[in-house]
């Protein structure tokens, strides 16, 4: 996924919806951290120029004591442009587990899934 200006990105044709996927095994602490609208907002100002495939580790909180979460997210649609802007509509979907660790790990018996 690119970085650009904003000069870039405005002669770019814009995504008018992008569907990220997260790994199945994601926390649901880490799940509610994405379903912000304030992560969507981030992500919708980071994302650039994206396609199909895609993966970016993006970071999504520091769990108890210092425990981070860096979470794969992977491109899976693109409606309209491949440029994210801050009219596009950003939305989830669950793929296949991946290992994925941390988020309130100390806390949790059973550990970051829960």
């Amino acid at each position: 996924m690119g970085t650009e200006t904003g000069s870039e990105r405005s002669e770019r044709p814009a995504a008018t919806r992008v569907v990220v996927s997260y790994p199945a095994d994601l926390s649901t602490w880490g799940r509610s951290i994405l379903d912000r609208s304030s992560f969507r907002a981030y992500l919708r100002k980071t994302l650039g120029t994206v396609a199909v495939g895609d993966v970016a580790e993006e970071f999504v909180g520091v769990g108890c004591c210092g425990d981070t979460l860096d979470v794969p997210l992977r491109v899976e649609s693109v409606d309209g442009g491949a440029t994210v802007t801050a009219d596009t509509r950003v939305e989830y979907t669950v793929r296949e587990a991946c290992g994925v660790e941390g988020g309130w790990q100390v806390q949790s018996r059973d550990g970051p899934t829960v």
